[in-house]
């Protein structure tokens, strides 16, 4: 499945908003909300997450079509990555280990900031990486 580019770093940026609530107010359900969105951006696809609604009916309509498409396989990958980092943070807030939780939340921060202002996806460029490494796991992202 092909998706707008431009959506996955609208949500990027409603991310980065998440994250830097967490690390202000240190409070673990918005980091849930936060993991909750990963979930479901990650098993139902970008299309289907909370963020990924949100841009198809208020913002894309304002912008047009894109000039081009990208994989969804990618930016989903990368939505996974920020699962696992999110479950880390809330284990971190939960359990009373504040500097892991923190450390989890800065980390998804700084992979957000990168990816909404300047257009670099980590998870994106992991799932490249990966793809290249073991070329045999290319039928893995067929859905």
């Amino acid at each position: 499945m092909e998706i707008d580019p431009r959506g996955p770093r609208f949500g990027a940026l409603i991310t980065m908003v998440m994250f830097a609530v967490v690390l202000i107010t240190g409070n673990v359900w918005v980091l849930a909300v936060q993991a909750l969105c990963f979930a479901l951006g990650t098993f139902l696809g970008l299309t289907r997450s909370p963020y990924g609604m949100i841009y198809r009916w208020l913002v894309r309509p304002r912008l047009g079509p894109p000039a081009e498409l990208e994989a969804e396989a990618p930016p989903r990958f990368a939505q996974a990555i920020g699962l696992v980092i999110s479950i880390i943070g809330i284990i971190g807030y939960a359990v009373g280990l504040t500097p892991l939780g923190m450390a989890a939340a800065a980390a998804g921060l700084v992979a957000a900031v990168l990816n909404g202002v300047f257009g670099l996806c980590l998870g994106c460029e992991m799932y490249l990486a990966i793809r290249r490494t073991w070329p045999g796991l290319a039928g893995a992202d067929r859905n």
